[in-house]
């Protein structure tokens, strides 16, 4: 069983008739009615929780963490990103979607700005498969069309992934790398772009396979977190074994 987290801001939901009307019980709740499976059990929380919904017992307890965040990226607290910083580095896997590429813990783990150029004016989009034989693309045509997203575009100032999945063309004429993976210590990451509060792109078919290949690919085949000991020098006598 892959034990799945979904956390969401929750916050557009409540402020704009638009958003509520979309998502009337919120971005995390229509990301867990997709990803619930016979094999996938889902929780859910968001940032207006007591802490965040987040609590280490919590995260030792997750496999795989899915994030959404846009207007409150900064109300997170620092404890709480660096929080799912080490559940990352030491094996849980983390999906971040569309503007999760500026909440504190997708910039603590890649270490950059994770700055890039954007625009809401209601472009189409055109997602295109590079990595066709790879899990996460499972089912994907070569390409399909969001008739509209929220504009991305580069420079995307990322580290370089580790593995392109998905480059993103919108009706602007901006490119964006928008399926990307990363490892880091034990951890497996997977940002995609597409999953603007304002349009329904949670309900297309084609971006709800990526998030549920994702969740399998990147859920955990070992956690432990690596730790900085103090070892003894090997001898003739004895050898140091790292339990």
């Amino acid at each position: 069983m892959i034990r799945v987290l979904v956390w969401n801001e929750y916050r557009h939901e409540k402020k704009s008739e638009k958003v509520k009307e979309i998502y009337p019980n919120g971005i995390h709740e229509a990301i867990a009615d997709f990803i619930r499976d016979d094999d996938i059990e889902v929780k859910t929380a968001w940032l207006d929780q007591e802490n965040c919904g987040i609590t280490k017992e919590l995260l030792d307890n997750t496999d795989v963490l899915i994030w959404w965040g846009h207007m409150a990226h900064g109300e997170v607290p620092d404890s709480v990103a660096f929080m799912v910083r080490d559940a990352v580095l030491s094996g849980m896997g983390a999906i971040f979607l569309h503007s999760g590429h500026h909440s504190k813990p997708f910039r603590y783990l890649l270490g950059t700005s994770c700055n890039l150029t954007w625009r809401e004016s209601g472009d189409s989009e055109t997602l295109w498969v590079i990595e066709p034989g790879h899990p996460i693309t499972r089912g994907i045509d070569r390409y399909f069309t969001l008739p509209h997203e929220e504009t991305y575009g580069e420079p995307f100032t990322i580290p370089t992934p580790d593995k392109l999945l998905f480059i993103g063309n919108f009706s602007g004429g901006e490119v964006f790398r928008s399926g990307c993976l990363f490892e880091r210590t034990n951890g497996k990451i997977f940002y995609f772009q597409p999953g603007h509060e304002t349009f329904p792109t949670f309900y297309d078919k084609n971006v709800q396979t990526i998030i549920k290949n994702a969740v399998r690919y990147v859920a955990p085949v070992y956690r432990e977190f690596i730790d900085c000991p103090h070892v003894r020098k090997i001898t003739d006598e004895e050898t140091y074994v790292i339990k």
